[in-house]
């Protein structure tokens, strides 16, 4: 019986490709006294190149477009401190994020979170948000010390939430850390379907997020044509 649904961050709950664009845009807009010698299209596309869909740390990302782009008006480190004080107000959710939570907790599901990701940025763009209080825990790799698809993260979230593997859904968008990181733990695994990874092996594929209230009907269903089909033949 499925009593709690964990879910990944980014990709899954906040639309990070839409909120880092929005919010690249605004960097360059807002401190273009700086950067303003760079074509804003070229800023933005060289910035989601160098981000590698979150995988490398900001601190990296600008020391390079410093480089590349000959910027002397405002340094790496006064990008970065933008880049963390101001994403959160760019935080941009998936479509139906508050109706499936709602629709979740309303079935007496236990909800929670397991990100990858510096602990007070990602804590400042769940709230932004406005989803916090639907989360009975909330791991964040840097304040865990520990990061996916280590099993250890998995494991001290069912601690916290008092349930087995088997009694427990992730949805998450990658392969690894998120999919086959919570099916070695022994969690069903849906798969949030992004463009980017093919032939995964997943439990469940996910498209729109109100899919997720439906898994766990679909997990009864299944369970019971199992019991069904292993039950002997009585056949004359």
């Amino acid at each position: 019986m499925i009593k709690a649904v964990l879910f990944d961050l980014d990709g899954n709950l906040l639309d990070r490709e839409v909120s880092l664009e929005r919010f690249i845009k605004s960097q360059h807009e807002r401190l273009n006294k700086s950067v303003g010698h760079i074509l804003k299209e070229q800023y933005v596309s060289k910035f989601i190149e160098l981000d590698c869909r979150g995988y490398i740390w900001k601190d990296k990302v600008y020391q390079q477009m410093v480089a590349e782009f000959n910027i002397t008006g405002v340094s790496w480190e006064q990008l970065l401190q933008d880049y963390v004080h101001q994403f959160k107000g760019y935080c941009v959710p998936f479509p139906n994020l508050i109706q499936m939570l709602t629709s979740l907790t309303n079935q007496s599901i236990v909800l929670g979170i397991i990100s990858n990701g510096k602990g007070q940025f990602q804590m400042d763009n769940i709230m932004a948000l406005g989803i916090e209080h639907y989360f009975e825990t909330i791991l964040i790799s840097e304040k865990e010390g520990i990061k996916k698809p280590d099993p250890l993260l998995f494991k001290k979230a069912l601690e916290q939430l008092n349930i087995t593997p088997n009694e427990c859904i992730f949805v998450g968008d990658h392969p690894e850390n998120d999919v086959k990181a919570s099916k070695d733990v022994g969690m069903l695994a849906a798969w949030k379907k992004t463009s980017e990874w093919e032939n995964v092996e997943e439990d469940f594929i996910v498209h729109d997020l109100m899919e997720v209230p439906l898994l766990k009907e679909l997990i009864v269903n299944k369970e019971r044509t199992m019991a069904i089909n292993e039950l002997p033949n009585r056949g004359s």
